[in-house]
């Protein structure tokens, strides 16, 4: 059977061999001191910390997403849509590494040696401690690893190892677990660090049984339009350092280039002066970034008028319509309705809502938002503002890019501290803010 009855999931049944439970008599204890263990317990301050320094990693925003470097023994997940840039990215990634730290197994199953070298050379990269194999049998890549004894192994791509221990198809639910589980032991027991590709589904998640996300230390997805120059490498989930975390890479011929200042970059090709474009100052794990939010409103001829909602979530743009038809009276059911997050950059937090309504009711009324005004605040459904988190980080990255004035919801919790020359401008309310930054012509 193919489909599961009960979820309606393919490929998501596996075969389970029932062995007959072991009756325990009353001469049997299941605390019995013929079982062998290896393991000891021992005190907190008993615990030795030899492997708390981290690998230090030449790519500062790698870095600052693995939380300040590489931690040995550690296992790291990386996903991402075909063609993003992961096997780019970390082949570069392994060249820099066996230059400082020591030597790196680069394990390929959907790729044979020749193209990685081609890739190698387009990449420019020069290193006597990278060594590639194609391979897809984990009992092969454990001998791989017995002989030559890396310190760092990718295996791009966990879907396509298997072991022969399993009788399931390559990919399959349980040969995807099975072969990351032994990987993670593989890398606790002998300190190696192991970085798995994962493929991801058409809903932008990692494909395979969802314990594979919970089997390893790290999972960053590395996201962006292929369309678009930049890539953002984003923390999902990290033992070692702060979730949400992203680093920025602008894709070029000669492989992934850091972005050392990614809002700078963002904020490049902005018209100024243009009515439906706004700057919102989001927050991406510790890092402010500041992004151009555009919107285009025009009259609908249909029944029924677009909504297209390109880099924010489409329920939430539903929910700022509704605040901005009924807390402050635009006629928007009859007007088609576009936002885009310029770069191909995605917003999931809630302060980048007054921005984008503010876009909105810029295009609506044809009036331009101050070019040197930054936009931060949630809408709630009142249409009251409420505050936002890490407000003096958003403010000082504002001020550092000549920005003169901010525009924040006002509250009565303890206020940041502006930075000199940056004017802060508050209100209480929806109406009240779009009267601040869209002054009458």
């Amino acid at each position: 059977m193919g489909r599961c009855p009960s979820c309606k999931e393919y490929d998501s049944l596996e075969e389970v061999i029932e062995n007959p439970e072991q009756i325990i008599t009353s001469t049997t204890s299941r605390f019995s001191p013929s079982i062998t263990v290896n393991s000891k317990p021992l005190r907190l301050h008993e615990i030795s910390d030899n492997q708390r320094k981290r690998y230090p990693i030449r790519s500062s925003e790698f870095a600052r997403v693995l939380g300040g470097g590489l931690v040995p023994g550690s296992i790291i997940l990386v996903g991402g849509d075909p063609g993003i840039g992961k096997s780019t990215l970390l082949l570069q990634f392994a060249a820099d590494f066996s230059l400082d730290n020591g030597r790196v197994l680069y394990v390929s199953g959907e790729e044979s040696e020749t193209q990685i070298k081609m890739r190698g050379e387009r990449l420019q990269l020069q290193s006597n401690e990278l060594f590639i194999v194609t391979e897809t049998s984990l009992e092969a890549i454990f001998a791989h690893v017995q002989t030559y004894q890396p310190d760092l192994l990718i295996v791009d791509s966990i879907q396509t190892t298997h072991t022969a221990d399993k009788t399931a198809s390559v990919g399959s639910v349980s040969q995807v677990r099975e072969c990351a589980s032994r990987l993670q032991t593989l890398a606790k027991q002998t300190g190696i660090t192991v970085i798995l590709i994962g493929h991801v589904t058409k809903e932008g998640t990692i494909a395979g049984p969802r314990v594979l996300e919970h089997i390893v230390d790290v999972v960053l997805f590395l996201e962006g339009d292929t369309f678009q120059l930049y890539r953002l490498l984003r923390s999902v989930k990290n033992r070692f350092g702060a979730t949400n975390e992203t680093g920025v890479f602008e894709m070029r011929g000669a492989g992934m280039v850091e972005v050392h200042n990614p809002s700078e970059a963002f904020l490049a090709e902005r018209v100024v002066n243009a009515p439906g474009s706004a700057i919102a100052v989001t927050l991406e794990g510790t890092r402010p970034l500041l992004i151009e939010i555009q919107a285009l409103t025009s009259f609908s001829a249909y029944p029924n008028p677009s909504r297209n909602a390109n880099g924010i979530d489409f329920k939430r743009l539903q929910l700022l319509i509704a605040v901005l038809t009924q807390r402050v009276g635009f006629k928007l059911y009859q007007n088609d309705i576009f936002v885009n997050v310029v770069a191909g950059m995605s917003v999931t937090e809630p302060a980048a809502d007054l921005a984008i309504a503010t876009a909105i009711a810029s295009s609506m009324r044809d009036i331009p938002i101050p070019a040197d005004l930054a936009i931060v605040g949630e809408v709630g459904l009142s249409g009251e503002l409420r505050a936002v988190s890490q407000l003096g980080l958003r403010l000082n990255e504002a001020a550092k890019l000549g920005f003169k004035r901010v525009l924040i919801p006002k509250t009565l919790r303890e206020k940041a501290t502006p930075p000199d020359g940056l004017q802060i401008l508050q209100a209480r309310s929806l109406p009240e803010a779009l009267r601040i930054a869209l002054p009458e012509k």
